[in-house]
């Protein structure tokens, strides 16, 4: 079992900043990319940003310049840094690892956390 876990969300005004976290736990061989989503109401999930194990990263076009993801591999642990929020950025944030739970093709899998909320109002 993997288990991905998020915190950080919360209420921030118009161009404040917040640091989201998630961590992966659980049986773990080797993760390959991590990864936040957002979901706003009525709108479809959307990918935010990524990053691999090799440190490469693509952002979402609204985001770029003022989020920035990183990762800890020693920790199984991503971070998005959020500078600049916008109302529009208000939406529940997902975490995301593409991983394997054994050497083996079989072991591939895509795991998610349950979310948090990042709301963006003055």
């Amino acid at each position: 079992q993997v288990q991905l876990v998020e915190s950080g969300g919360g209420l921030v005004q118009p161009g404040g900043s917040l640091r989201l976290s998630c961590v992966a736990s659980g049986s773990i061989f080797r993760i390959i990319a991590m990864g936040w989503y957002r979901q706003a109401p009525g709108k479809q999930r959307e990918l935010v940003a990524a990053i691999t194990s090799g440190g490469s990263t693509n952002y979402v076009d609204s985001v770029k310049g003022r989020f920035t993801i990183s990762r800890d591999n020693a920790k199984n642990m991503v971070y998005l840094q959020m500078n600049s929020l916008k109302p529009e950025d208000t939406a529940d944030y997902y975490c995301n690892a593409r991983l394997y739970t054994e050497p083996t093709v079989q072991g591939w899998g895509d795991y998610w956390g349950k979310g948090t909320l990042v709301t963006v109002s003055s």
